[in-house]
């Protein structure tokens, strides 16, 4: 049987059916999860192993393991698959069934209901001797209470009476193998360290990983309802790892026998907890029945959806209901990852959630994408997870000084404690040969940590948390390029040589011996927007704090100078046409023949395996695998942009920005589910259809798998909260700058008026934007006014009281609102 989806409403997706070959994908748009923990939408009865995957996992959850790999020892650190509780099997007479199997399934139907965080399932099965049974099952990971989870079993025997038996266990005897191209390396991280009975319902596993000793405990406990009045028997299964209880019990014809399935997980890393196992028992204990739980944890949901509002009306019909439909399965996933319970939790924002195993669940730059939904919704969310980067500033301090810098280098992936997690080499699976891999030397996700840090102060102006510790990472970072760049006595310019931009291809220049490029636009100019920045910082802080960061830091009269010459000297790579190159001497790169490679490869996104394969390189052409350069336009307006080069001495004339933009786009592969998302938002003024088929399939990337396979590894966190974060901010024209909340509607027809919720400095406003009108709402109650702009029109916005605006066509030529960025291969 195959699967497909189809829209029930637009809260709700649904999956007919069961293709193998699906699996993967639909196991990870399914998950469930709560910020704190997370299970993939696999089938309960279901190990590992084929088309399924029924993974598990907390979010700063790692751990370490060796290779050898080339001859050398390679250590990797993963996000660990930990024990399985959803295992519920079903035997029909002494006979276990698989029944996904196609000569038993008869029936198969997912349902994930995104507004209550709940996952329902309806299969029937035959047995060989002709018994059909029917199974309905609901799940859901508590959204209130962080270490619970519930799944409910409805078996009823169709044209049959006899014996049913339900074994419901806990599973130590996981691997991280759910990536194909990871199999061949160690991935066995967890060692049961105890299995036991607590109560005759309960069961108990606890496991400890290899090398970072954490401890995870898992208590289940099964119950028969006991309103179906059918006897039943239990006994303890105890295997090498695993722990079940079998429940045994004579059904009959038509009448349902209903078994419940409370968990709770624990990790050594919480706090407030003596022992993971003693508070995981403790939790159960307390929990009450499935349903009462499921009515708590849809309150919390509830009230999560309030601030998380996102409403397209009076669209033109079944397009716009899906588009929504969509919209609100990227957002469901996105607080899936980072929820309320991320306030007290040292996790990051991985880039493929906590929904699979692709990059081993390592944080790269995707908080870029992320962190303005969260700031303009739950800043005290955002200010938690930046909260991630404070605290491994030391760890950054100690790669600079390695590297032979000052300051503060953040590295490209990072997991438990802040060191560069990135892999020294990958598989390319069209060649099978491994390979090189330089993407540590990204070094602009340092410019992407102080932007979110200015971001979030910008947003919410909460000083407190900029003086007490965003200040130190701002300066840290621009103290870091500060000496990062070096002059060139020839063009009397800086330059910054050897390092990766947001664009992965190009990671050398043809023939050299050492990987990077030298001057990356991007990261030039954004390394100049951070010198700015950090003068702006150190001037809104309060004189005592600044002095004491200034005496702590030795930032010296000489050091702030320096930044001030960095800031009208930075070397900016142009081509003779005015065009804003990617790097030094991409122009000197020849020629792609991308009609060719369409012609006999289709599908270019994987143009570097494809390239390799033939012996040939992506850094030998003038080939993107992503937007790079034009990331500028999408973290900056071209305003902000103007000046910043302005200062520099380079113009940048209103013509030269769409043939800047025409030239990347006809050299990008689109070898990243962010890439549509950039490429929408500069596209967004002067090619508005061209945008939204960019927009439609960045806010489908997941669900339509447009990657061919990745989203069954995990769903990709930047693309989705970022599809949520263009409308707001690009189409709708939001940004948050010069103390005030500033709207530039240009929102499409088609998709009649847009409607959300933010909070602005502690107001809830209700937005809604149609055309090139927008209306803000403040909600009543306590607050001082708000300054709220459109165009020259600012006015003051007082609780309770509603403005509205009408943006003048040309009235600013922002190709991009201020927002947030970086592309990697994600």
């Amino acid at each position: 049987m195959t699967a497909a989806a189809r829209v029930q409403d637009d809260w709700t997706l649904v999956l007919e059916g069961f293709d193998p070959a699906d699996e993967g994908r639909r196991e990870a748009l399914c998950t469930l999860g709560n910020g704190y923990q997370a299970v993939r939408g696999a089938a309960p009865e279901s190990p590992a192993g084929g088309p399924h995957y029924p993974g598990t996992y907390a979010a700063g959850f790692f751990n370490r393991l060796r290779d050898e790999v080339g001859g050398a020892v390679v250590e990797t650190e993963s996000m660990v698959n930990l024990p399985n509780w959803l295992v519920l099997r079903i035997a029909v007479e002494g006979e276990w069934i698989d029944p996904l199997d196609p000569a038993h399934l008869l029936d198969h139907r997912l349902t994930l209901d995104m507004r209550r965080g709940l996952l329902s399932r309806v299969l029937r099965f035959t047995d060989g001797a002709g018994r059909r049974t029917a199974v309905r099952q609901r799940r859901f990971v508590h959204m209130g209470l962080r270490h619970l989870a519930g799944l409910q079993t409805v078996v009823t025997p169709e044209n049959w009476s006899g014996r049913l038996r339900l074994r419901s266990g806990l599973d130590g005897r996981v691997t991280n193998s759910g990536v194909a191209r990871y199999r061949d390396m160690a991935d066995r991280h967890l060692r049961v360290a105890s299995t036991e009975e607590v109560d005759p319902e309960t069961l108990l596993l606890v496991a400890r990983t290899t090398q970072s000793e954490l401890l995870v405990a898992e208590a289940a406990r099964t119950r028969v309802d006991a309103g179906t009045g059918i006897a039943t028997g239990r006994r303890t299964v105890r295997e090498r790892g695993r722990i079940s209880h079998d429940l045994e019990a004579d059904v009959a014809e038509g009448r349902a026998l209903t078994v419940e399935k409370i968990v709770a997980l624990v990790t050594s890393r919480d706090v407030a907890v003596s022992h993971p196992a003693l508070t995981a028992v403790e939790q159960l204990a307390e929990a009450p029945c499935f349903q009462a739980l499921l009515t708590s944890h849809e309150l919390a949901w509830d009230q999560l959806w309030r601030r998380f509002r996102v409403d397209l009306t009076d669209g033109r019909g079944t397009a716009t209901a899906e588009t929504l439909r969509t919209l609100r399965l990227d957002l469901f996933h996105v607080l899936q990852t980072v929820s309320p319970h991320d306030l007290d939790l040292d996790a990051g924002i991985p880039a493929r959630g906590l929904h699979g195993e692709a990059y081993r669940g390592h944080v790269f730059w995707d908080e870029l994408f992320v962190l303005p939904v969260l700031t303009l919704r739950m800043p005290q969310l955002a200010r938690a997870l930046l909260h991630y980067r404070v605290r491994r500033l030391d760890a950054a301090r100690h790669a600079a000084r390695v590297a032979g810098h000052r300051g503060a280098m953040y590295p490209w992936q990072s997991g438990s404690d802040g060191r560069e997690e990135s892999q020294r080499v990958h598989l390319n699976p069209r060649s099978g040969r491994w390979m090189p891999d330089t993407s540590h030397l990204q070094r602009h996700v340092g410019l992407a940590v102080a932007y979110d840090v200015w971001q979030y102060y910008q947003a919410t102006g909460d000083l407190d948390f900029l003086a007490g510790h965003g200040a130190e990472v701002v300066l840290e970072v621009a103290r870091f390029f500060a000496d990062l760049a070096r002059h060139d006595p020839a063009s009397d310019r800086y330059r910054i040589r050897g390092v990766m931009g947001p664009d992965e291809y190009s990671t050398r220049y043809p023939g050299a011996a050492e990987p990077g490029i030298d001057d990356n636009a991007y990261t030039n100019v954004m390394a100049v927007w951070l010198w700015h920045r950090a003068r702006d910082t150190l001037a809104v802080l309060p004189s005592t704090r600044r002095a004491e960061l200034v005496e702590r830091l030795g930032l010296t009269p000489a050091e702030l100078l320096h930044w001030d010459d960095l800031c009208r000297r930075m070397y900016v790579p142009f081509r003779a046409d005015g065009v804003l190159e990617q790097f030094h001497g991409a122009s000197l790169l020849p020629e792609l023949d991308w009609a060719d490679y369409r012609r006999r490869y289709g599908d270019l996104q994987r143009l570097d395996r494809i390239l390799e394969a033939e012996g040939r390189s992506v850094d030998d052409y003038q080939v993107t695998k992503q937007a790079d350069a034009l990331m500028l336009f999408y973290l900056l307006s071209a305003d902000e942009l103007r000046e910043l080069l302005g200062g520099l001495g380079y113009a940048l004339p209103p013509e030269v920005i769409p043939r800047t933009i025409d030239h990347h786009l006809a050299h990008t592969a689109h070898g990243s589910t962010l890439s549509a998302l950039v490429h929408a938002w500069v596209l967004a003024r002067a090619h508005r259809e061209d945008a939204l088929d960019h927009f439609e399939r960045a806010v489908r990337s997941d669900l339509a798998d447009v990657q061919g396979g990745t989203t069954a590894e995990g769903v990709h966190l930047g693309a989705m909260a970022g599809s949520v974060d263009l409308l707001q901010r690009c189409f709708a024209g939001l940004e948050t700058r010069a103390d005030a909340l500033w709207f530039n509607p240009h929102w499409p027809a088609r998709y009649g008026a847009l409607e959300f919720t933010v909070e602005y400095r502690s107001h809830t406003l209700d937005v809604q934007v149609s055309g090139r009108e927008v209306r803000v709402a403040a909600a009543p109650g306590p607050g001082t006014p708000v300054r709220v702009g459109c165009g020259d029109d600012v006015r003051l916005l007082r609780p309770g009281e509603a403005l509205r605006f009408v943006a003048m066509s040309g009235a600013t030529d922002r190709p991009a609102a201020a927002g947030p960025g970086g592309v990697a291969s994600r």
